[in-house]
């Protein structure tokens, strides 16, 4: 990253993932009033005054951890500090100054990076008044803010943004090929982002539903730009029950529908895909995304016969026959490497754009061998094809009458249209215009 980094800390519950939204201008972490909602570091880029800088939210800090995941989210927080170019260690006025507040501020104090104190939820006269209490933090003078209000929060970026180092100067950069790892919980998603990192980039833990945000990492593979977004686990909507796991697969929706590939992560330990990975591959074909199916755990189906396997994935995926299939263990690295390729070759199928000509000497061909079939006695003319835009491959028929396309023929071009130039991974999309449209 080149921009300067801000991480906001501080205990649970004190309004961190409001702060972050507020200062980011939209709902990007998750809020909930039960306390430990935000376990993973949660990053946006935005700007302050003309100056853009990185925030990133982190869990609710226990400087003595009660439990294995209370250990992980401090690790992740030390981690946000340790990159971090200034830290916003929030505080809550209602609360007033509490055993762990003092703790995290004896951490904070030993950190050479520059520390600004923000006291929220002073919504009135008297709780910004009551912000001098945490003059005995002796982390500074405390700025009384209101995130959910957002009174106060200028003040605290003006201080904030002059601690920060001059960013260096912009360059033109290859636009990012955004990565979704998307998939049912405890499917190995957040090991497989790390096991592409190299770091534990992202919690990992045995309990179904560790990750709840989706989690931004930038990196450059193959001197391409890329962003993987690491996302929560997605159950049906039926069976989503409301709260913390509701707005996380909203937001893993919404990973898919900002990304131009997902990785869809299935359990090799379970029979070829389940209904719900297929509901999973539903949305990603709705979205008209690109999609590579990574089937994770390997290591405990070796038993299993990789062509057998494939055979039964292919069959239930019938309706997305273009999708690649990689076998991976995440936990052992194996079959990993081949990942960010498959993902990269499917952004540039994505991207292919073919001349007029070339679209039209394949649909002439595709009709000669197989004439469009009669309906009501009358029967389809393709008068000329074009692609029309990338990303997804779109292509517009000009015919007699669009009424007149039956969705198995419409299937039969696309097939064409795969056969002769590829598409590997990414839907397509056909309209079928009348000439009077165009």
């Amino acid at each position: 990253m080149t921009k300067p980094i801000v991480a906001i800390v501080g205990r649970q519950n004190v309004g961190k993932s409001t702060l972050f939204n507020r200062i980011v201008g939209e709902d990007r972490a998750i809020v909930e009033d039960a306390p430990g909602t935000t376990r993973d570091r949660v990053y946006a880029d935005t700007s302050w005054r003309g100056l853009p800088f990185t925030i990133v939210d982190t869990g609710g800090l226990e400087p003595d951890p009660s439990s294995d995941i209370s250990q992980r989210v401090k690790e992740q927080v030390e981690v946000a500090i340790a990159e971090a170019d200034a830290i916003i260690f929030l505080v809550d006025v209602v609360d007033g100054v509490t055993h762990t507040d003092h703790d995290i501020a004896n951490m904070l104090r030993r950190t050479p990076k520059p520390v600004v104190l923000a006291a929220n939820k002073a919504d009135n006269p008297k709780r910004e008044a009551e912000a001098v209490q945490f003059y005995e933090l002796s982390i500074g003078d405390p700025i009384p803010i209101s995130a959910y209000h957002g009174t106060g929060t200028g003040e605290l970026l003006d201080r904030v943004t002059s601690l920060l180092p001059s960013p260096p100067p912009t360059e033109e950069v290859e636009e990012r090929i955004r990565v979704a790892i998307v998939g049912r919980r405890n499917v190995g998603k957040s090991t497989l982002l790390n096991a592409i990192l190299g770091e534990e980039r992202a919690i990992v833990s045995e309990i179904p539903g560790t990750t709840r945000d989706a989690i931004d990492t930038p990196l450059i593979f193959d001197n391409q730009p890329m962003l993987l977004i690491d996302t929560a686990g997605i159950r049906r909507r039926g069976r989503v029950e409301m709260g913390i796991e509701h707005y996380s697969v909203i937001r893993a929706l919404r990973a898919i529908s900002r990304a131009d590939v997902a990785l869809l992560v299935t359990d090799a330990t379970e029979e070829a895909t389940t209904a719900q990975d297929m509901h999973i591959a539903g949305y990603i074909r709705q979205a008209f995304k690109g999609i590579v199916l990574v089937v994770n755990k390997w290591d405990l189906a070796r038993e299993r016969d990789v062509a057998q396997y494939t055979q039964m994935i292919r069959k239930k995926l019938c309706f997305m026959p273009y999708v690649p299939i990689l076998f991976t263990s995440a936990k052992f690295g194996e079959g990993v490497d081949k990942v960010l390729p498959t993902a990269k070759k499917v952004f540039e199928e994505r991207a292919k754009r073919l001349s007029t000509p070339q679209v039209n000497s394949v649909v002439s061909e595709a009709v000669v061998s197989h004439s469009p079939p009669t309906v009501a006695g009358r029967r389809l003319r393709i008068l000329y094809a074009t692609q029309a835009e990338t990303s997804p491959p779109t292509f517009v028929f000009f015919v007699n009458d669009p009424k007149l396309v039956h969705f198995s023929y419409q299937r039969y071009l696309e097939n064409k249209l795969r056969d002769a130039f590829g598409f590997a991974g990414t839907p397509l999309r056909l309209i079928f215009k009348s000439r009077r449209e165009g």
